[in-house]
C-alpha cells in the first residue's frame, strides 16, 4: 500500500508539469531499501531519433546500456515517435533484459533513465534541458540533468569553411573570431546553460550532489587550444566557446578533460562516428573538411562525496573526416567498443563515479 501511494503521489506531482512517471518492473521502492554499492555509471549517448535511423537501433541502445553496466543514462533525440512513450519501451526492454530502471516521460528531447528512484522531476525554463532528483539511500540525493542543445548555428564549421546555419560549404573558412563567437550566441545554447547553472546551483546550496550531460552540440573552449589549433581543420584558430567557459566560471567540472586533460593525445572525439550499419551519405556532413569534435559530455560539481575514477568513449573507434571513414583513432581514448549495432551518429561517454562517506 505504501509504495502505491509513493507512486500515486509521484505521478500526481508529474501531471503537474506534463511529465508521466514509469517503473520498469514494479511500483517505485520506498527509499529506506535501497542498495547502492558506492558505484555510480554515468552514460550519455544521442540516439539518433530513438535508434530509427539504424536497423535493430532501439535494441542496440538497451544493449549499450547493459554492456556499460550503467546506472544512470542521459539520452537524447527523443521524440514518442507513434503515439509511444519512449521511457516506458525503453524501460520496458531493459526489464526483458533483467535491468530494472526508474523514467519518465519528459516530453522533451533529452530523457533520463536510472537504476535508482527517481524520487522528483522539476520542469525547467528550457525545452532542451530535463532535471530530476535520484535516491541513492542514506539522505544522499542526485539532482540529474539531460541535455539536447540547439544544434543550429553550429559556429564550429565557420573555421572548417561551412556554415554552421545552412551547411552548405562557404567561399573560404571564416577565422574571426569576432564572427564566429556572434554566431554561436546566436543559439540557444548559452540561454538553456544558463538555466541549468541557476538550478543546479541552487541544488548544490540544497546539499546534493549535481551530475549534467547531454548532446551539446559545441565544443570546448578546453579542446580548442594552442597545442591543437592545427588539428582537426581548426585552421589556427583558438576558440573560447562560451558554453564551456560559462560552465568552468561556476565551477562545473568536465569529467572527460579532468581524467585526460590533453587534448592531442586525447582528443575524445564524439562526432560524427562512424557506423557500419548505414550508408556513408548518412554521416557526411562536411565533405571537404575534418568536422570531428567532442560534443557530447558529462559535467559534475565538485563535491566530497563524489569521486571520478575513469572516463570512456562509448562507441565504435572509426570516425568520419573528409567525407570518408577514418578508421585509426588519432589518440590514446579509452573506448568501449559495441558488441553488436551500433545506434547512434554519435559516441556516447561513460563516466565511472564512486560515491564516499555515505
Amino acid at each position: 500500500m505504501i509504495k502505491k501511494v509513493a507512486r500515486i503521489l509521484l505521478c500526481l506531482l508529474s501531471f503537474t508539469i506534463d511529465i508521466g512517471c514509469s517503473k520498469s518492473s514494479q511500483d517505485m521502492e520506498v527509499v529506506e531499501n535501497i542498495d547502492f554499492n558506492g558505484a555510480l555509471n554515468v552514460l550519455s549517448l544521442n540516439t539518433w531519433q530513438e535508434g530509427t535511423s539504424v536497423s535493430g537501433g532501439f535494441d542496440a541502445i538497451a544493449d549499450i546500456i547493459l554492456q556499460t553496466n550503467a546506472d544512470v543514462v542521459l539520452l537524447s533525440e527523443i521524440r514518442n515517435y507513434n503515439g509511444t512513450i519512449f521511457s516506458e519501451r525503453i524501460t520496458e526492454k531493459l526489464r526483458i533484459r533483467g535491468l530494472d530502471f526508474y523514467g519518465y516521460n519528459s516530453n522533451k528531447s533529452a530523457l533520463i533513465i536510472s537504476k535508482y528512484p527517481i524520487i522528483s522531476v522539476a520542469a525547467t525554463q528550457s525545452s532542451a534541458l530535463t532535471k530530476c532528483t535520484i535516491d541513492l539511500g542514506n539522505n544522499t540525493k542526485v539532482a540529474v540533468y539531460a541535455a539536447h542543445l540547439d544544434y543550429t548555428h553550429y559556429a564550429c564549421y565557420l573555421p572548417r569553411g561551412y556554415s554552421g546555419i545552412t551547411w552548405q560549404k562557404l567561399p573560404e573558412p571564416i577565422l574571426d573570431l569576432t564572427q564566429i563567437l556572434e554566431q554561436n550566441l546566436a543559439s540557444q545554447r548559452d540561454e538553456a546553460i544558463a538555466v541549468f547553472i541557476k538550478s543546479a546551483l541552487a541544488e548544490k546550496d540544497k546539499g546534493n550532489i549535481v551530475i549534467f550531460g547531454g548532446d551539446f552540440n559545441e565544443p570546448s573552449h578546453l579542446d580548442w587550444v594552442e597545442s591543437t589549433k592545427h588539428l582537426f581543420d581548426h585552421n589556427g584558430v583558438v576558440v573560447p566557446w562560451h558554453n564551456s567557459i560559462s560552465l568552468l566560471n561556476n565551477n562545473f567540472i568536465d569529467a572527460y578533460r579532468k581524467k585526460y586533460p590533453n587534448p592531442v593525445e586525447y582528443p575524445g572525439i564524439t562526432w560524427p562516428s562512424y557506423n557500419n550499419s548505414v550508408d556513408l551519405s548518412a554521416l557526411v556532413w562536411t565533405e571537404d573538411a575534418d568536422d570531428r569534435d567532442r560534443i557530447d559530455f558529462i559535467y559534475y560539481y565538485p563535491d566530497d562525496r563524489l569521486h571520478l575514477n575513469d572516463m570512456s568513449i562509448v562507441g565504435p573507434k572509426s570516425s568520419i573526416a573528409f567525407g570518408e571513414v577514418v578508421s585509426t583513432n588519432p589518440g590514446s581514448d579509452k573506448f568501449i567498443e559495441p558488441q553488436g549495432v551500433w545506434p547512434s551518429d554519435h559516441k556516447g561517454v561513460l563516466a565511472r563515479f564512486s560515491l564516499r562517506n555515505l
